[in-house]
């Protein structure tokens, strides 16, 4: 009966946690809609904004100090991730991405991190120099918030503490596909050879101050996005996560039912084989 009582256990524990997973699902489910609104809207704005942004600079006749090219020696790369765990690969996706820049794509380079997220900071700051971390930006994420990060990131870009900027993000597919995104924040990358003078704008007070103005907007802008699209994708691929959790639990919930009724209707034939042997051997 201890083989019983220890499976009644395990079935009391799975259904406990099922109950949990299931309850993490719906309100991952309903946090998503309003994020997935949030940066489907925002989507065109941006895209739009870049766009333009980078029609005007590239035809820029003196570059400015947003897109000044230079020898890459120092970096700093922006690693967007979530501050809780419980979400599948969301996490370990930007920790691996990010990784493979120190490692492999700026090796023999100084190159540090700010970490946007609690699970960024607590992993990558173990092997890495980590010099930020703004993970309360979650607790009121709104674009002002946001627009204070990206200032921070510019003043390091035009001060020479860095020469070039990357942004790591999970970009919001949908609720089931996460893309991995590296982009790059400044300098500010140009159009392609002729795509700017294809453009014909009128500009009015002048090209440069309208430039010098859209910039700093763009930049904020961009990381944004960047922060929408991973706060998206963070509840699109908990409320897989939580999903699947959900049914595996389910399944061994049904498979520890059905082994407690086995060893149960097991113990029971013992008990009667028992007592009819018992009987037998008293008429004897």
């Amino acid at each position: 009966m201890a083989n019983l009582k220890e499976i009644r256990n395990r079935i009391a524990s799975v259904s406990s946690t099922m109950q949990i997973t299931s309850a993490m699902k719906m309100v991952s489910a309903a946090k998503l809609k309003k994020a997935q609104d949030a940066i489907t809207a925002m989507r065109p704005y941006s895209n739009k904004l870049t766009e333009l942004l980078q029609n005007l600079s590239s035809s820029l006749e003196a570059g400015n100090k947003f897109s000044d090219q230079r020898e890459v020696k120092k970096v700093l790369v922006v690693a967007i991730t979530s501050n809780r765990g419980l979400c599948g690969a969301f996490n370990t996706n930007i920790i691996k991405q990010s990784s493979k820049l120190v490692e492999e794509t700026y090796a023999g380079k100084q190159v540090d991190i700010v970490a946007i997220g609690k699970k960024a900071n607590d992993i990558l700051g173990k092997k890495y120099s980590v010099i930020a971390n703004h993970s309360a930006v979650y607790e009121d994420l709104n674009f002002e918030n946001v627009a204070s990060i990206a200032e921070e990131l510019m003043e390091k870009f035009t001060n020479g503490s860095y020469d070039k900027i990357d942004i790591v993000y999970n970009k919001f597919k949908n609720a089931a596909t996460q893309i991995i995104m590296t982009e790059q924040f400044l300098p500010i990358v140009p159009m392609a050879g002729g795509e700017a003078s294809s453009k014909d704008y009128i500009f009015e007070p002048s090209k440069p101050e309208i430039v010098e103005q859209l910039i700093p907007k763009s930049l904020k802008t961009m990381l944004y996005k960047g922060i929408r699209d991973s706060f998206a994708s963070e509840h699109g691929a908990r409320m897989t996560a939580m999903h699947k959790a959900t049914d595996n639990a389910t399944e061994l919930r049904d498979q520890l039912k059905l082994t407690y009724n086995k060893a149960r209707q097991a113990a029971i034939t013992n008990e009667i084989l028992e007592i009819v042997g018992g009987a037998e051997a008293l008429n004897n």
